[in-house]
């Protein structure tokens, strides 16, 4: 574009005319290119003061809040764990000091009138080492209360060929808890041998039942439950025994039958941390 300039000249001339630049671009094309560009250059702008961080910052930021989240969570699961111990610590002392015979909450916790009252109580287990791995405690609450305990076990435990040494341990074990040598029977039959691939009949165990419970006159039975506790196929077939006798009717009616409950792999070994979980959901303790 030509431009005329008011200017005087100083050798005389009125006017200069020179070149000037124009804004406005030689062709439409061009114009809306630089339209555009411009828009893109403010919503850029926009942008960036709306998030001056930009996404590398918002990542950091993230990071920050989601890690002072993290250590707040694992410091409140800390202290929940810390709880939980005490708990635990507290209801077994108070446990023990009861077996004692010395808390009378200790009495109103385990609610004893679960266990139901007897005079003379049958054990049933499968092999030597059953009657205190699974039935320790139970033993020792039916003695407290001073009721004869008699022990059933079906097989001497010849799985690795240890089986004299398995039967001292049985007897040794049971004397240990109060019951009397001559209350312990161990069945040592070619059909009943400790072995998990060997199928127990029913049918024979039953009747090893009964004969025992008919000639011991027992008020109380224990055994497995279905699941068999560690899941032995030998523990479950006790069960399914015990509970053929009582479909059938053939259980005297003054004797009661009690299954030791299966828990899962995790709060079989909590030991002393599987308390509060047991006095809330076992049917029986």
């Amino acid at each position: 574009m030509i431009h005329a300039s008011s200017n005087i000249d100083p050798h005389g001339s009125d006017s200069i005319i020179r070149s000037v630049p124009s804004p406005v671009p030689s062709s439409l094309f061009a114009w809306w290119f630089q339209c555009g560009k411009t828009e893109a250059q403010q919503q850029q702008q926009q942008q960036q003061q709306q998030d001056p961080l930009g996404p590398t910052g918002c990542l950091e930021v993230i990071y920050g809040i989601a890690l002072h989240y993290l250590h707040e969570t694992l410091d409140h699961i800390a202290l929940v764990l810390l709880a939980y111990s005490v708990l635990c610590v507290v209801l077994y002392r108070v446990m023990f000091h009861r077996a004692t015979g010395g808390s009378r909450f200790g009495r109103w916790l385990v609610r004893r009138s679960h266990l139901p009252p007897c005079s003379r109580a049958l054990l049933v287990t499968a092999h030597p080492d059953d009657e205190v791995m699974f039935f320790g405690p139970t033993i020792l609450e039916l003695r407290r209360r001073q009721c004869r305990v008699f022990v059933l076990c079906l097989s001497e435990g010849n799985h690795d060929r240890k089986g004299a040494v398995r039967r001292q341990e049985l007897w040794d074990a049971c004397e240990s808890m109060g019951v009397r040598p001559e209350d312990i029977t161990l069945v040592n039959a070619t059909h009943l041998q400790d072995d998990p691939t060997a199928e127990w009949r029913a049918v024979t165990i039953a009747n090893q039942l009964l004969r025992q419970l008919e000639s011991l006159d027992a008020e109380l039975l224990i055994t497995f439950d279905k699941e068999g506790i560690s899941g032995h196929p030998n523990h479950s077939a006790i069960y399914y025994a015990t509970a053929s006798l009582c479909l059938s009717g053939m259980i005297p009616n003054n004797c009661k039958v009690l299954t030791l409950e299966t828990v899962n792999l995790c709060r079989k070994y909590l030991s002393i941390f599987d308390l509060p979980a047991t006095l809330l959901l076992s049917t029986n303790w």
